[in-house]
């Protein structure tokens, strides 16, 4: 309530400002560091740019590089810096952004972005002005890695903008640069057209409840276990935004032993999911379930399009009730051997959309004779909720969420070898894909369960502009800040 009662506040002593709830739970939005929740990649991308950004709609468009080319081969990107200073008035330029990205990549070792990154064989300074980044292999979807905000260029504790930021007690307020301090021509009525933002994270009930009393004009980073909130109030169901977003959302085993110990006991409860019904309590329509890590399509583009090598979803050819006639025998085999009921403790996020889930997933589980209860802590979990946005559009960033660097307790070793024998190979139709394999051995562990696409919901005060929704899930802070020439 506290963060609520600032918002109210804040907004009674300065009208032209846009308060912004973020639905998080973390305790301050610093961005210091590279692990960074949604909210503190917010504030890192509005107050230090990259090479490249994401805009509103979630493409890439320039930021310190004005623009860039791409060779032939797709494995080398050329940039060219516009005119900027360092917060301490230096210039940015080549040998300067050059030392920053090495020092972001080291930063990054250990995370999944740092194995994005692996790819990289070269950074190297042209001249003051042009920088070139080499690649062992073409990725059609660097640009989209690159403008992730964690690789927002800082020198010391700032960064270029486009916006300042400074930390409060009542959040974080950001405030747009003019384009002649960022190395850019002029703009018409710039002041007229912009205005500051702030930024305080709030728990679901209370960013909702600031919006519902007209404390806060943009709530952002709504989930699915918190998405039944966002429907009741009488302002939330008219400005109510959905993205339909590209992600991992499922049921990690965390706990594979007794009845979870073999793939095809875990495949049993993979199986008894009826995934077209399973968000009906939601009232989504047109919801992306899947039965498979990697999404089949971006499987297929992987191998040039080769569908032939790429399988399709998994028991496509089998009704649900085949499917859970075949579960519920492999659950009564494990259960007369082992003298043992079976079951499982399920963790997912406070929240009713949450209680929703678990009601429908233990409804599923209990046609196979399998029973669900709901665990406290994730460590009391069999079964944990993965729901993570994807950061680029290609098989390596899903199969890099389970590499054994990141997740030692699901990984599959071999699986990590192809993905980096990958690195330096060239895949055609005529040569598999090696990331193909890769999502087969893991699909075929069956230590993560694919529900579908993650949720995201928006609730955006009418008249706001610079609000899109995109397959990212991104809402970048600039665009709320400063309208459009018109």
């Amino acid at each position: 309530m506290a963060g609520s009662a600032a918002l109210a506040a804040c907004s009674e002593s300065t009208g032209a400002l846009v308060d912004i709830a973020v639905v998080e739970t973390t305790e301050t939005l610093s961005v210091d560091g590279m692990r960074l929740s949604y909210g503190q990649q917010l504030v890192r991308g509005a107050s230090s740019e990259g090479l490249v950004t994401l805009d509103a709609n979630g493409d890439t468009v320039p930021a310190l590089a004005e623009r860039w080319i791409v060779t032939d081969d797709g494995r080398s990107f050329i940039f060219r810096l516009r005119e900027a200073n360092w917060s301490d008035g230096s210039a940015v330029d080549a040998q300067s952004v050059r030392a920053e990205m090495l020092r972001q990549i080291t930063a990054l070792e250990g995370t999944s972005l740092g194995l994005d990154l692996a790819m990289i064989d070269d950074i190297r300074a042209m001249t003051d002005r042009v920088i070139e980044i080499r690649l062992s292999r073409a990725m059609p979807s660097f640009l989209q890695l690159l403008s992730q905000p964690e690789f927002g260029l800082r020198r010391g504790d700032a960064g270029t903008g486009p916006m300042r930021a400074s930390s409060g007690d009542d959040g974080v307020l950001l405030t747009p640069m003019l384009p002649e301090e960022r190395g850019l021509p002029g703009e018409r009525d710039f002041a007229e057209r912009s205005r500051p933002l702030r930024l305080v994270a709030l728990a679901a009930p209370q960013a909702v409840e600031a919006f519902n009393e007209g404390d806060a004009d943009l709530v952002v980073g709504g989930t699915l276990a918190s998405l039944p909130l966002a429907e009741t109030g009488p302002l939330s169901r008219g400005n109510l935004r959905l993205d339909s977003a590209l992600g991992l959302f499922g049921l990690q085993v965390t706990n594979p032993r007794g009845f979870l110990e073999t793939p095809e006991r875990r495949e049993a409860l993979a199986m008894a999911i009826d995934r077209s019904t399973l968000l009906d309590p939601f009232n989504l329509t047109d919801w992306p379930s899947t039965t498979r890590i990697v999404p089949v399509t971006m499987l297929a583009e992987s191998v040039g399009g080769d569908v032939e090598n790429v399988r399709e979803e998994r028991w496509a050819g089998l009704e649900l009730e085949t499917r859970r006639s075949r579960a519920a025998r492999r659950v009564a085999e494990w259960q007369a051997s082992s003298g043992s009921e079976a079951s499982v403790a399920i963790f997912l996020p406070a929240g009713p959309g949450s209680d929703r889930l678990f009601n429908r997933l233990a409804a599923d589980f209990a046609t196979i004779g399998v029973a669900s209860t709901r665990a406290p802590e994730r460590a009391e979990a069999d079964l944990v909720l993965v729901d993570r946005l994807a950061r680029y559009a290609a098989p390596r960033w899903f199969l890099n969420q389970f590499h054994c660097a990141i997740q030692r307790a699901v990984c599959v070793e071999e699986a990590d070898t192809l993905s980096s024998e990958a690195l330096g190979s060239e895949e055609t139709p005529q040569n598999p894909s090696l990331l193909v394999r890769a999502d087969a051995l893991l699909i075929e562990t069956n230590h993560y369960i694919p529900l579908g696409a993650p949720v995201r919901w928006s609730l955006v005060r009418g008249g706001l502009n610079g609000f899109n929704e995109n397959r990212w899930a991104s809402h970048p802070l600039l665009p709320l800040a400063v309208d459009p020439i018109f």
